[in-house]
């Protein structure tokens, strides 16, 4: 990391203000040589942390600007680190970013400004990830999550969990060096008891993924139910725009419609489902397929029954197809009904007048979360949960084997569960892990 870099860290097109960012142990003397402060006879030197206004000199024309030095080891990098805001349009920027190539800085790669602060110890390899999170998520669920990893509170948990193998490994290395009578034996007792409350927290952080993913990806909804209950009027409804084809012929949604709405900031991908009927032509049944195969692989399904002609053998087929599912039965067209209304509903609609609508949404984020913890840590990285799952793994024959194997032997799948959380860390991952997850950054973060 001897070179300077230097990147244009803001999103392309025009705008009020582009930064061109710098890091390395030449910045500084790069940007002394194209700024000069707007207040020279009062500044020798730039100071750290200090916004100065001057102009910027890109060579080939000059802007008038802003630029601020952050010395290290106290920034994003650790290295130091000099940013110049110019105005925003594409050519400006542009051109100061060239003039410091001349003075000897070289184009930043993906996530480059990212990963020194990473190899300099500024941030964890999940406090990494937490920032491309951030900067790609597509809910507010999303932007939270990505923020408790960026805050390193995963990576809290995990060291945690590292520091009470790394003591369990050390007392294993002194029962095996210095063997005395019965030592050894009461040690693994000792060890077996240490060892089962991890094993707990890891399997209790395990089972946070699930919402995790569902965070990180959006909540799948099946909207299901036997043809013109209404399914793509609330479809609509819930969208808040008309997405669906509606029409009183029953069949008329013959593939999947779907859209996606925010429920407390998390993303929810609806699918509004053909109806599901025997006897449908050879395209509607083609339709009837997918809707089946959407429902299996759904985190939550919405029956819709019509509430002015009641259920039959139909409808009853369809909450077999979805029993095994976290399941909202609603039944609707109340605008279309006065009679008493049937007692095992759990919320009642109409895509017309929008009644229930508030309680549907209220419904599909009890069924897609149930209640968890904003500030808890949790698992919404494919990577983590497998590296976690490699720990628990180990640490689950080490507990096996206590008493039926020699504490070295322990030792080594104790080892292996340390060496699987750091992964998470970043203190064992591999250089090809450490590539791969800064190659899904942007140049300039």
């Amino acid at each position: 990391m001897e070179e300077t870099i230097a990147a244009i860290a803001t999103p392309a097109g025009k705008g009020g203000v582009a930064i061109v960012r710098l890091s390395g142990k030449n910045a500084l003397g790069i940007v002394e040589k194209m700024f000069s402060p707007a207040t020279k006879t009062a500044v020798k030197a730039f100071e750290p942390y200090r916004m100065y206004p001057g102009t910027i000199d890109a060579g080939n024309f000059t802007d008038y600007g802003l630029c601020v030095y952050f010395k290290a080891p106290h920034s994003y990098t650790g290295e130091d680190v000099v940013e110049l805001q110019c105005h925003g349009g594409e050519s400006i920027a542009r051109g100061v970013l060239k003039q410091t190539f001349r003075l000897g800085a070289k184009s930043a790669g993906k996530g480059e400004f990212t990963k020194r602060a990473f190899l300099n110890g500024k941030l964890s390899l999940a406090s990494a990830e937490g920032i491309a999170d951030m900067i790609n998520g597509e809910s507010e669920a999303e932007v939270k999550a990505g923020y408790l990893l960026y805050n390193e509170t995963l990576t809290k948990k995990v060291r945690d969990l590292q520091e009470r193998l790394k003591y369990q490994l050390a007392g294993i290395d002194v029962s095996v060096d210095y063997p005395e009578e019965d030592i050894e034996e009461q040690h693994t007792e000792e060890l077996k008891a240490a060892l089962l409350p991890l094993c707990d927290e890891m399997q209790a952080l395990l089972n946070t993924y699930a919402a995790g993913k569902k965070i990180k990806s959006g909540v799948t909804v099946a909207i299901c139910g036997k043809p013109n209950t209404g399914k793509s009027s609330l479809l609509n409804r819930l969208l808040g725009y008309e997405k669906a084809i509606v029409s009183a012929v029953a069949g008329t949604t013959r593939d999947a419609v779907e859209g996606t709405i925010e429920i407390n900031g998390t993303k929810f991908n609806l699918y509004d489902t053909a109806g599901v009927r025997e006897n449908g032509d050879q395209i509607e049944n083609i339709g009837i397929e997918r809707a089946e195969a959407i429902i299996r692989s759904c985190d939550v399904a919405v029956f819709v029954a019509d509430l002015s002609r009641g259920t039959d053998e139909e409808d009853a087929k369809v909450l077999q197809m979805v029993s095994d599912k976290p399941l909202i039965k609603a039944f609707n067209k109340t605008d279309a009904v006065t009679d008493e209304t049937p007692s095992d509903a759990d919320v009642y609609t109409s895509a017309v007048t929008g009644e229930g609508i508030v309680r549907l949404k209220e419904l599909l984020y009890e069924k897609g979360f149930g209640s968890r913890s904003e500030d808890a840590a949790f698992l919404i990285e494919q990577r983590h949960f497998d590296a976690l799952k490699r720990a628990k793994e180990s640490l689950d024959r080490a507990i096996a084997a206590c008493g039926t194997e020699p504490l070295d032997l322990i030792g080594i799948d104790v080892t292996a569960a340390w060496s699987a959380l750091g992964e998470i860390t970043g203190e064992t991952a591999t250089e090809a892990i450490v590539e791969e997850i800064f190659s899904k950054f942007c140049v300039g973060k």
